[in-house]
């Protein structure tokens, strides 16, 4: 495909942004309705914390997590004592830090109290249990042997976690711009470093800057309390994480679902690859996973990709049969549109 111009390329998202809406799981009626109950008891008991309104839907979902998290009922009492326990974790969020929050069963990194930016399972620390790390995950069908990756934000290490103790082959760069989340690394379990495993202080976009040929794999995930940082989804990034992988390389990239500059990102990685990329919506979440190949990934016939889904089901879980459909819908999707006057005139 040779490139035309950038603006082509947006009016024809719709040939290869196809998202599928997962349905995600809420609580039952009663647990929802004695919920509400408990927040207006303790509003009349003037109880609740100062907060922001913007910030009460968040302070609900928080609530709610946490008592099912914990198989508690929603009380006046409970309710209480996580709403105190909210307004806490505000204000150490304001101080700019990372922070770790502990529920029962689950680690979390935050930057803010309007986002998770890892979780991780206390019983299986290597497990991926985000739905966008699951989705992320599959490349694998698209490169199922990586002998090196390069990846862009820590976190909590979930996917280089996961790498390096399934993919025993691979050597994984990873580039972490903020070294206080590079000094929780123990609290996640993530390994030292090693001649598999490298975790550089650097600004994401040096490491792939550098790189020429170099990776198979990337994964671009890298955020901070703002979002992501203009300087790892500018066209000139992906252009240069394109020049950074090797023939058959392929991409993927993890954008937020509400953010109105998603269509816009999505299109300058597909404009960076020639237009071989498609986008699908994470499990479980809003946020939306871009791949892009070098190579000739997206198009490997139907029976390779479902053999490979066979293979992988042998890991812990990722998301492979949500992938495989999606490329197969988005091949669809593209044959149609090849085929309409609309595209042919």
């Amino acid at each position: 495909m040779v490139r035309s111009s950038y603006y082509h390329h947006m009016n024809i998202r719709l040939a290869y942004m196809y998202f599928v809406r997962l349905r995600v799981s809420r609580p039952p009626p009663l647990f929802d309705l004695l919920l509400r109950a408990s927040m207006a008891c303790l509003a009349r008991r003037d109880l609740v914390p100062s907060i922001a309104s913007g910030l009460m839907g968040r302070l609900r979902l928080y609530i709610e997590s946490l008592l099912l998290a914990d198989n508690l009922m929603p009380t006046p009492n409970y309710v209480a004592m996580h709403m105190h326990n909210f307004s806490q974790l505000l204000m150490q969020t304001q101080v700019g830090k990372p922070l770790l929050f502990r529920k029962r069963h689950t680690l979390s990194l935050m930057f803010d109290v309007s986002a998770v930016q890892s979780e991780m399972s206390i019983d299986c620390p290597d497990d991926l249990i985000v739905g966008y790390t699951q989705s992320m995950m599959g490349f694998l069908l698209l490169n199922p042997d990586p002998r090196h990756i390069g990846m862009v934000g820590l976190g909590g290490g979930s996917l280089a976690k996961f790498c390096y103790r399934n993919l025993t082959r691979t050597s994984i760069a990873v580039a972490e711009i903020c070294p206080a989340v590079i000094a929780l690394r123990d609290q996640f379990h993530i390994p030292k470093d090693d001649d598999r495993l490298q975790i550089h202080c650097i600004d994401g976009s040096e490491l792939i800057a550098r790189a020429d040929s170099q990776f198979d794999v990337l994964m671009i995930d890298g955020f901070d309390k703002h979002g992501q940082p203009p300087q790892l989804c500018s066209q000139q990034f992906y252009d240069n994480c394109y020049r950074a992988l090797s023939p058959n390389g392929v991409m993927v990239v993890n954008l937020l679902g509400d953010d109105p500059e998603t269509l816009l990102l999505a299109a300058r990685i597909h404009y960076a690859f020639n237009g071989v990329s498609i986008a699908v919506d994470a499990l479980d979440s809003l946020n939306k996973i871009v791949f892009a190949c070098k190579g000739i990934g997206l198009d490997l016939p139907e029976q390779v990709l479902k053999s490979r889904v066979g293979v992988l089901d042998s890991l812990p879980p990722i998301a492979t049969r949500h992938i495989v459909n999606s490329i197969l819908r988005h091949r669809h999707t593209i044959g149609r549109l090849a085929q309409s006057p609309l595209q042919t005139a």
